[in-house]
């Protein structure tokens, strides 16, 4: 799961969304050092990652890219299920995309001041280019794809991961359905139990 499918499993509670915002910038057990309710963010998004990485569609998704991607085949599914959540995402919210995405930026925004150096500069960035709206396209995919295959210190070959998913567009799009709609019910049972 990227940035757009964490602030959706959320559910419209700030804290919960700056922490799950947050979730990959800390480290171990600094989670401790935020405030109550950001840390049951940080604690629901490594939950909801790990379910995700242990679920079955998830990894026949993965299994098609790793012959090609080998470890960062795990991240370009992360954002083809975040493509796959922006291009249908009045399927799952009441709320259209564009306003969704705007509400994210404006709610994290809101935590500046508990933000991790890197989280804020990602919020600046992503906000400005509107990442997650941009999200609907492949076209906005490949732009992030590149854009972390720039930042990567060995060849990762993720420039090519747009005409991947161009190439078994449906079958993505079917795992992403089958499991997006358990990744909801598992969420909210975590943040139940949280």
């Amino acid at each position: 799961m990227n940035f757009l499918a964490h602030a959706y499993l959320s559910f419209n509670n700030p804290d919960i969304m700056a922490g799950n915002f947050i979730a990959d910038f800390v480290k171990g057990s600094d989670y401790n050092q935020y405030p109550e309710a950001m840390k049951q963010g940080i604690l629901l998004h490594r939950d909801i990652d790990h379910f995700t990485d242990q679920h079955e569609q998830v990894r026949e998704s993965k299994s098609r890219l790793y012959g090609q991607y080998r470890h960062y085949a795990a991240v370009i599914v992360d954002m083809y299920y975040d493509h796959f959540l922006a291009a249908n995402f009045h399927y799952f919210h009441h709320t259209p995309l564009p306003r969704f995405t705007h509400n994210v930026y404006e709610t994290v925004s809101t935590y500046r001041d508990k933000l991790p150096e890197k989280a804020e500069r990602i919020l600046y960035y992503m906000s400005r280019g509107n990442w997650l709206l941009s999200y609907a396209r492949i076209k906005g995919i490949e732009q992030a794809l590149n854009g972390i295959g720039h930042r990567t210190r060995f060849e990762s070959g993720l420039e090519k991961a747009g005409h991947t998913l161009r190439s078994h567009y449906r079958l993505f799009h079917q795992e992403f359905m089958i499991f997006f709609p358990k990744a909801i019910a598992f969420a909210r049972q975590q943040i139940r139990e949280l």
